[in-house]
C-alpha cells in the first residue's frame, strides 16, 4: 500500500489552494501541472518517478489549480482570472514559507506562472516552461495554435471528459507513448475524473482558447528556461520558439519526443534539463524587483475648469476633496497603489489587471454620482520602479489610452483585454488607434463591466474577457 499524500492547504481569501511538499532540497521547485489530482499523483508509476526525480535536488511544492483536483472547485459560470491564480500561487509560497522559488509550470499552468514571474520577481527565483503556448487561438501572426475549426472539434469531443472513450482518444495527443498502455489509460481515467467536472473543464479550455499572454513576455526578468518536444500534438514546437524569442535572455532547449506530459516518454533529458538550471539560478538568490509587470491606471477629471468656474473655489474646493476621497478609497478595495496626482487626476498601478479594470469602473461610477465625470485609461506593461514614481513605455502607453478615454470611459489597450480573460469582464472594441509617441498601432476597448454568463457557444460574437 501507497503512504498517504500530505496534503495541506494555503488560503486566498476564502479559495483554499491544496499542495503537498516532496524532498527536502537547498531550494524551492513549485510545480503546477495542467491536470490536477494530487491524491492520486502516486498511483502513476511514471509520474511519481518523475515528481521523486525533481525532489532529489529541490523541495518540490506540487499545487493543485484553484479548479482542480483537492483545491476548492468553480463553477463553469465563476472562472478566475489569471491575476487570481497568481494570488492563489503566492499564498502557498507563503503558506509554505518560500521566500524565492523556481516556478515550473506546463502547458496552459504555464500563463499562471509566466505572470507570477512577472509581477513578483522578487519572490521567483527563476521560470521554467515547458510545452507553453503564448495565445490561445490561431492568428495570422501566430501560426502554431489551434484555428476555430480545430477547436471546435476538440471541444466537441472534450464534452465526454471523465469517460474511457475519451482517454483513449485524447491519449493519442497527450501521451502518444503511453497508447496501448492499459496501466496508463486507467490512470488517465481517473485523473480526469478527480481533477474536475466535465462543464468546469470545457469552460477551463473556453479560457485557455481565449488567453493570451504575448505582450507580458518582454516583461519577464528572472532566469527562465523554456522546454518543448519537438513532436508535441498539442502545443507545436514553434510556440515554445516564440516564447523563448520574447523573454528576454531565455533559453530555450528541443526535446526529443511526440509526448505533452512532461513525465511521458524520456523523462532524464527533461529532468536534468531543470536541475542544471534550477542549480545555477540558485547560485545567484539576490531578488532584483527594479521592474515588474504592472497595470497603470490614469484618471482625469472631464471640464474641471469649466467647472470650477461655474461652481466657485469653496465649492470646487470641497467636491475636489470628496473625488480624491473617492479614488483613493477604490485604490484601497482594489489593492491599487497610489504613485501620484497631476493635476485633476491620479496615477496608480496594480498587480492584476481585472482589478485595475473594476476599480477604474467603480471610480468611475462614483464620481458620476457627486456629479463629477471622470475619464480612465489602462495598459498593462513593464514599468520600472523609480524612488516612489514609475518609468517605462507602459507608463507613456497608459497615458496616451487615458486621454482617448471619453467622458466616464475606462478605455484600456489589447494587453489589458487579452490578460483579463476568466474575470467575467465585458469590453466594447474600440478600433485601432495611434499613440502619440507610441509605435505601431494599437486596438482599444471600453471596459463594459461584469457579464453574468459564460459564453455558451464556443465561438460567441459577444466580445468578452472570458
Amino acid at each position: 500500500m501507497r503512504d498517504p499524500i500530505d496534503i495541506r492547504y494555503a488560503r486566498n481569501g476564502e479559495i483554499a489552494v491544496g499542495y503537498t511538499v516532496l524532498g527536502e532540497g537547498p531550494l524551492d521547485l513549485v510545480y503546477i501541472p495542467a491536470f490536477g489530482g494530487l491524491e492520486i499523483m502516486n498511483e502513476s508509476r511514471p509520474y511519481a518517478a518523475f515528481l521523486s526525480r525533481l525532489s532529489s535536488f529541490a523541495r518540490v511544492i506540487v499545487v493543485d489549480r484553484r479548479g482542480q483536483g483537492v483545491s476548492d472547485r468553480y463553477a463553469p459560470t465563476d472562472l478566475p482570472a489569471l491575476e487570481d491564480l497568481v494570488d492563489d500561487l503566492v499564498a502557498v509560497l507563503d503558506d509554505v514559507g518560500s521566500e524565492r522559488a523556481v516556478l515550473f509550470g506546463y502547458s496552459d499552468a504555464g500563463s499562471q506562472c509566466a505572470m507570477c514571474a512577472a509581477t513578483y520577481p522578487d519572490r521567483v527565483l527563476g521560470l521554467v516552461l515547458y510545452a507553453v503556448a503564448a495565445r490561445g487561438t490561431q492568428a495570422p501572426d501566430y501560426p502554431w495554435q489551434w484555428s476555430e475549426a480545430e477547436w471546435e472539434e476538440y471541444l466537441a469531443g472534450a464534452r465526454a471528459w471523465g469517460t474511457l472513450d475519451f482517454a483513449a482518444e485524447s491519449m493519442h495527443l497527450f501521451a502518444p507513448s503511453y497508447v496501448g498502455n492499459a496501466e496508463q489509460l486507467a490512470w488517465w481515467v481517473r485523473q480526469m475524473r478527480v481533477a474536475t467536472s466535465p462543464g468546469a473543464q470545457l469552460a477551463q479550455e473556453l479560457v485557455f482558447r481565449d488567453t493570451d499572454i504575448r505582450d507580458l513576455l518582454p516583461a519577464i526578468g528572472v532566469p527562465t528556461l523554456v522546454m518543448h518536444r519537438t513532436g508535441d500534438r498539442v502545443e507545436p514546437v514553434g510556440a515554445g520558439r516564440y516564447v523563448a524569442d520574447r523573454i528576454p535572455a531565455a533559453q530555450f532547449v528541443e526535446l526529443a519526443g511526440p509526448d505533452h506530459w512532461p513525465w511521458a516518454g524520456d523523462q532524464s533529458s527533461l529532468i536534468e534539463e531543470i536541475r542544471e538550471f534550477a542549480q545555477s539560478v540558485a547560485q545567484d538568490n539576490e531578488a532584483a524587483a527594479t521592474r515588474v509587470l504592472a497595470s497603470v491606471l490614469f484618471t482625469d477629471i472631464v471640464d474641471s475648469t469649466a467647472q470650477a468656474a461655474a461652481l466657485g473655489d469653496r465649492r470646487w474646493g470641497e467636491l475636489r476633496e470628496l473625488h480624491d476621497r473617492i479614488v483613493r478609497n477604490q485604490l484601497a478595495r482594489h489593492r491599487g497603489t497610489e504613485i501620484k496626482t497631476m493635476g485633476d487626476g491620479f496615477l496608480a498601478t496594480f498587480d492584476g489587471p481585472a482589478r485595475a479594470v473594476r476599480c477604474a469602473l467603480a471610480i468611475c461610477e462614483g464620481e458620476r454620482a457627486i456629479g463629477i465625470e471622470v475619464r480612465a485609461g489602462l495598459h498593462t506593461g513593464e514599468i520600472e520602479l523609480e524612488a516612489g514614481d514609475i518609468a517605462g513605455l507602459a507608463v507613456a502607453l497608459g497615458a496616451r489610452v487615458g486621454a482617448l478615454a471619453r467622458p466616464g470611459e475606462v478605455l484600456v489597450s489589447s494587453t489589458v483585454k487579452d490578460l483579463v480573460v476568466g474575470s467575467g469582464l465585458a469590453f466594447d472594441d474600440r478600433g485601432e488607434h495611434e499613440l502619440k509617441g507610441v509605435p505601431g498601432s494599437w486596438r482599444l476597448y471600453t471596459a463594459l463591466g461584469e457579464v453574468d454568463h459564460f459564453p455558451s457557444e464556443p465561438f460567441s460574437e459577444q466580445t468578452v474577457g472570458v
